[in-house]
């Protein structure tokens, strides 16, 4: 979840941003490891380092997976059901049918050879190891690296148990002959050290109290870098004294019992709390109510949640790069700025002060409110200039969407987990979470209502409409439908009855009765007040007029539709309809004689449904792009097909399952293999097809290039 996508066979693992620090024994004994059996787990206290060894195995062994290296984060995963979920979001598998999605993973495991990362097994233990089991039974080509404070206890894991870094030897020994390098744990501890002190070195004036210090932290990573920061305001000697007086408290009532009886996760506690303790008083209130997030958050988002009592919102934005400098909090920047996220140790420390408080109850309140409150201005912004900006924000706070959600659907008014799933409606529909929105929608609908059908039921109703579109669930949408026109009706919204049309006219035509389609929808078509304000509806209705115009062969008014949506879609700034607007228009340039202009059309739609995570959008791009190639180089055009024949298969349902995108696009095939031959046809198909699914787009615009 959240790793940048790396070009070349490594799949999705992002560079270490942390620079590794010695541990070769440990990790040639991975390699091995990996070498020897299917299923790697490390294991180890919590900051010991066991990502770190990981990725930095990952980095090493890459050329043995020739189907790459994909992370799955889930760390931040609340949600035991969506284990299958996060593993194909990492695999960019796009699949959203209504298939389990247990048997499509392993279907599309079962013939590869690659290795996954799961990293941070130990918040869903058995959903993992249930998950780890599975995919390795049906996957023989699969091999899985885990990393968790407890072993998965899968038949065939072998076990690797991260130890801390190594130390420097007693201080009695050390007269005796140290080493010209530093261990692991000091190298690591003086790199920490230089990072925010500049100048600062291991000197033979400081490498006792340094080696000390070390020792006394147990070589623990995380408690290493957390002390090191305290030599922005103390020296190596005061440091040192701080540590031995905090440890000394902790275990005055061990008597005589040596320091390392202290097991190493209370050293990295006892770390940890003297850091909070050292933290200032708006600094440590901070700290507890930002453990409330689920992966990575804003700024906007930390003073909406976290400000209140003696902590302003001011106060709040000045406190987020103290925490960094503490290393409490870590920042990435992002075209938006910064985002700060927490260690899990960290961050279970925070929550637990956050309890001591009093606050948990009311801080995931405000978290789940504030989720809410992003829900509904980015349905009301979506049809603007802000778009791919609303896609890119969403997807970036989808860890923290999931918690709002499972707090909503908490919450005793069902009303609350109405809303917010159907606000989602274009999350869910337009940028690829089809499959999601079907799990948290049936749930919140499932719901019994405590009062009659109101606004919040309908549109939960009508997303959940959007969703089985999606999917080619068309017996779904003919039942729920049936459900939104009376409710409609009810509520007298001129932007509900227009929405509940949209589902009734859509269904006839994604299911070959284009006559129908046009029969209900073409009044609402031609009004200028269709939807009722309700963008959405007015456009998705001229979707689907431009299809059914299609289909009945009425190419000028199908063009003049295609042509409507695009302009009042550019006027607007607004992307996601432009893009479906340029394929409409893509189509009608070709049936019109002029595949370049075809050609330009279908590249500019391909690279906008792209920019917005929509798989369904780029399918059909590439669906038309592959035709109009075609009439200039009908080689080509068969590998187009194989690329975009890879990218619906990722997405799980072929043309959606609708019998003329299925038409046309055997036709295109039939055209192309008469014009080259079945032989040729063939072989650039497969060299298509083998296209990985993350590199479709890339692939398909570098062969269209010089066709336009």
């Amino acid at each position: 979840m959240g790793a940048a996508i790396v070009e070349g066979p490594r799949g999705n693992m992002p560079p270490e941003p942390t620079e590794f620090v010695g541990r070769r024994a440990e990790l040639e004994a991975l390699k091995s490891l990996l070498g020897d059996s299917r299923l790697a787990t490390l294991t180890g206290v919590g900051g010991v380092g066991k990502s770190r060894l990981a990725r930095e195995a990952c980095e090493t062994v890459g050329p043995e997976y020739p189907d790459g290296i994909w992370l799955v984060e889930l760390g931040a995963l609340q949600q035991p059901e969506l284990v299958y979920g996060v593993v194909a979001e990492a695999l960019l598998l796009a699949d959203q049918t209504t298939r389990p999605l247990r048997e499509v993973l392993c279907e599309w495991l079962a013939n590869r050879r690659l290795l996954l990362l799961f990293d941070g097994c130990e918040q869903l233990l058995p959903s993992c190891a249930h998950a780890v089991g599975e995919l390795l039974a049906a996957a023989p080509g699969v091999r899985i690296l885990a990393t968790s404070r407890q072993p998965l206890t899968v038949r065939g894991e072998r076990l690797l148990r991260v130890p801390p870094l190594r130390l420097p030897p007693p201080s009695a020994d050390a007269a005796a002959g140290r080493p010209e390098e530093p261990c692991e744990a000091v190298a690591l501890f003086v790199r920490r050290a230089a990072a925010v002190v500049p100048g600062f070195a291991l000197t033979e004036h400081n490498r006792a109290d340094v080696e000390e210090i070390c020792r006394r932290l147990d070589g623990i990573p995380l408690a290493l870098e957390l002390a090191a920061v305290r030599l922005t305001d103390l020296s190596v000697p005061g440091l040192l004294y701080r540590l031995q007086s905090r440890f000394d408290a902790l275990t005055g009532d061990l008597g005589m019992l040596p320091r390392l009886a202290l097991s190493r996760h209370r050293t990295l506690r006892t770390t940890i709390g003297w850091s909070h303790e050292l933290c200032s008083s708006p600094e440590r209130l901070a700290w507890a109510r930002l453990s409330v997030f689920a992966g990575s958050f804003e700024q906007e988002a930390a003073e909406w949640v976290c400000a209140g009592g003696p902590l302003s919102a001011g106060e709040v934005a000045g406190v987020l790069p103290a925490l960094v400098d503490k290393s409490i909090l870590q920042r990435v920047g992002t075209t938006r700025g910064p985002r700060y996220t927490m260690l899990d140790t960290v961050r279970e420390y925070g929550q637990e002060w956050l309890a001591r408080l009093g606050e948990q109850t009311g801080l995931q309140g405000r978290h789940r409110d504030y989720y809410r409150y992003l829900a509904r201005t980015g349905e009301r912004e979506w049809f603007g200039p802000d778009q791919a900006v609303w896609s890119e924000r969403l997807t970036a706070e989808h860890a923290n969407l999931r918690v709002s959600l499972e707090r909503c659907l908490a919450h005793p008014d069902p009303h609350v987990a109405l809303e917010m799933s159907g606000n989602l409606w274009f999350f869910w529909f337009g940028c690829g979470f089809l499959r999601e929105g079907n799990h948290y929608l049936d749930r919140a609908l499932g719901r019994k209502p405590d009062t009659g059908p109101g606004p919040e039921r309908f549109w939960a109703l009508w997303a959940r409409g959007l969703v089985a579109l999606g999917q080619g669930d068309f017996e779904a949408v003919t039942a729920l439908q049936g459900f939104c026109t009376p409710m409609a009706e009810q509520l007298g919204d001129p932007a509900a009855a227009a929405a509940a049309l949209y589902l009734a006219g859509t269904q006839p035509a994604m299911t070959g009765r284009p006559a129908r389609a046009v029969a209900l929808l073409d009044e609402a078509n031609r009004s200028p007040d269709c939807g009722g304000g309700f963008l959405a509806a007015r456009f998705l209705i001229r979707c689907t007029m431009w299809f059914a115009h299609l289909q009945l062969g009425q190419f000028d008014q199908a063009e003049k539709t295609a042509t409507a949506l695009h302009q009042e879609s550019k006027s607007r700034d607004e992307e996601w309809m432009r893009g479906y607007a340029l394929y409409f228009l893509s189509t009608a340039a070709l049936t019109s004689g002029d595949p370049p202009t075809a050609v330009r059309y279908a590249r500019a739609s391909l690279k906008i449904k792209w920019r917005l995570h929509d798989t369904l959008g780029a399918a059909l791009a590439l669906d038309a792009l592959a035709p109009a190639v075609a009439a200039i180089d009908p080689e080509k055009a068969a590998r187009l097909l194989g690329i975009a024949d890879t990218l619906w298969r990722s997405f799980g349902l072929t043309q959606m399952g609708t019998p003329g995108l299925i038409a046309t696009r055997q036709a295109c095939a039939q055209q192309i293999r008469g014009a080259i031959g079945d032989a040729t046809y063939e072989a650039a198909y497969k060299t298509g097809l083998n296209t990985r699914p993350e590199d479709c787009v890339a692939h398909a615009l570098t062969v269209a290039s010089h066709d336009s």
